[in-house]
């Protein structure tokens, strides 16, 4: 009987080990590397807060089942790979970041940790993974292939505006992906009949004004920027230099149409930092980035400012506005 006693014992003191040790397991914080160029703690990003949507959408906590470790490079590229290396020697389960070289710096940093990506470049042509079906690697997540998106642009900004012969490209120099959007739009641009000027800022505070002289030395007509973690801190004062100079604008996100940007004609980046959510999900739940596809949106929206088109006195066709998702009054 004693003996019966003691195994009962036994194995109850074993499973009640077992019990706890499962506890502790499933009450582990999961940590979230998060790589920003532009922006600091204070002021996060508007597309990090969405990702957070979608993370609490999904039934995490920070705090209790996840926390996110931001890091920000406040414009200063050359401090990415630290940024990163320390994010490594915190042993973070799994990275999110949403511009190239900062996924490039985590690339190179580690092939283990897996790394979810918001992208607006193609990730096959830059060499982050071998295929979208396939990425292969520690790398997946989304690419709204911005570029693609460069002819339906041009042919938008050939109907309001017949006219444009010459347009000013407002790119940031120091970001790799602003010249191939460059390359990609002089290569759209030709059955159009359209000639391009390169208009090259540099941070972490651009001489936008400089740009914009720039464009009138070179009989620009007309204005495109180029999205990148440089010029989201400065929507308004693009916008309002466009209207300024009374330069028709295309942008490629509707946070530049906002404060006064002309049109877009773009995906919706929060909808993608929300999405983004789902991959950190499920890889956090056993998934390997190496087998979960790089996903495209399927909805686009053309977004017009009526306002600043009365500003600078431009009359949008009918045919066009009819055909705009939002129109800003």
């Amino acid at each position: 009987m004693d003996r019966k006693i003691s195994a009962w014992l036994l194995m109850t003191i074993l499973l009640t080990v077992v019990a706890v040790a499962e506890a502790q397991q499933s009450a582990k914080v999961l940590r979230i590397g998060h790589v920003g160029v532009s922006g600091d703690l204070s002021s996060p990003s508007p597309n990090l807060e969405s990702f957070r949507q979608g993370l609490r959408a999904l039934g995490y906590i920070e705090g209790k089942n996840i926390q996110i470790e931001s890091r920000y490079a406040e414009g200063k590229l050359d401090r990415l790979p630290s940024l990163v290396a320390e994010l490594v020697q915190l042993k973070v389960d799994v990275f999110i970041i949403g511009t190239l070289v900062a996924v490039r710096a985590a690339k190179q940093a580690t092939t283990t940790i897996p790394i979810v990506m918001v992208l607006s470049v193609d990730p096959v042509a830059t060499g982050l993974v071998d295929s979208l079906a396939r990425p292969g690697g520690n790398i997946t997540g989304l690419t709204n292939l911005a570029r693609d998106l460069s002819g339906k642009r041009l042919e938008l900004f050939k109907e309001v505006v017949p006219e444009i012969s010459r347009i000013g490209v407002l790119r940031d120099a120091g970001d790799p992906s602003s010249a191939i959007g460059f390359k990609e739009y002089e290569a759209v641009a030709r059955p159009l009949k359209v000639d391009f000027q390169s208009l090259e800022v540099r941070g972490p505070d651009p001489d936008l004004e400089r740009a914009f002289q720039a464009a009138a030395k070179g009989r620009a007509s007309a204005l495109i920027t180029i999205r990148g973690t440089l010029f989201n801190r400065y929507p308004k004062r693009i916008a309002d230099l466009a209207i300024k100079n009374r330069l028709p604008s295309m942008h490629e996100g509707i946070q530049y149409v906002e404060p006064g940007g002309l049109m877009s004609y773009a995906t919706n980046d929060a909808n993608q930092w929300r999405r983004a959510a789902t991959f950190v999900d499920k890889i956090l739940k056993g998934a390997k980035p190496a087998d979960i596809p790089v996903e495209q949106p399927t909805k686009f929206e053309f977004v017009i400012n009526l306002k600043t088109a009365k500003q600078i006195g431009l009359t949008i066709p009918p045919n066009v506005l009819a055909r705009a998702d939002r129109v800003i009054r």
